[in-house]
């Protein structure tokens, strides 16, 4: 049986979600209560005036991705979301590991 290219990017942006929930919780950016749902209801592009860059990763981005895998759906043509958190982690310690961990992520989008 043959792994189609689909299947193998489905398998690695797991693990590659996973490893951005390692980071977060290395770092202490894991909740474990989550925001309300009036703050995830921003229609506001990353919930920007409602939840900081790291809870949006953990209560929108990270669960969105795994939906849609799990749905087996269409998966994006292209994924540019380190620029955002350049500007919202700009001096935090754990910068720098987030937006390595979504590098990551975001290579397995480029044709």
């Amino acid at each position: 049986m043959r792994i189609s290219n689909t299947e193998i990017v489905e398998v690695q942006l797991r693990h590659r979600l996973n490893d951005l929930q390692i980071v977060l919780r290395l770092h202490h950016h894991w909740e474990q209560v989550p925001p309300s749902a009036q703050a995830m209801a921003s229609t506001q592009p990353f919930c920007i005036d409602t939840l900081s860059a790291t809870q949006w990763l953990q209560w929108i981005f990270i669960p969105r991705f795994l939906a849609l895998l799990d749905a087996k759906g269409k998966l994006p043509s292209s994924l540019s979301i380190s620029p955002y958190l350049e500007e919202a982690l700009k001096n935090t310690p754990s910068q720098n590991a987030i937006l390595e961990a979504m590098k990551n992520i975001e290579r397995l989008f480029v044709k």
